[in-house]
């Protein structure tokens, strides 16, 4: 196993128990937890993607990571609402 491997593993890894939380009830979709665990685990997969050229995982990747700092961007605006 090399870095880009390591790395991409560490960051779908983040994302499983992310998902998995969300099954089983621990995290909400809408939690800081679960949306940080989302930005952090697709942001290390984008990496591992980067660094082995594989643009359709770059694009799934920068994607999911964006659309997960938009999640954040929204929590925040619920909390400061509340």
């Amino acid at each position: 196993m090399n870095v880009s491997d390591m790395i991409g593993f560490a960051g779908v890894s983040i994302l499983l128990v992310a998902f998995f939380l969300n099954l089983t009830n621990k995290l909400h979709k809408d939690s800081l937890g679960y949306i940080l665990l989302n930005i952090i685990g697709a942001g290390i997969a984008c990496l591992a993607s980067v660094l082995i050229n594989y643009v359709p995982f770059i694009v799934l990747e920068g994607t999911w990571t964006i659309v997960s700092v938009w999640a954040l961007i929204g929590y925040y605006k619920n909390k400061k609402a509340r």
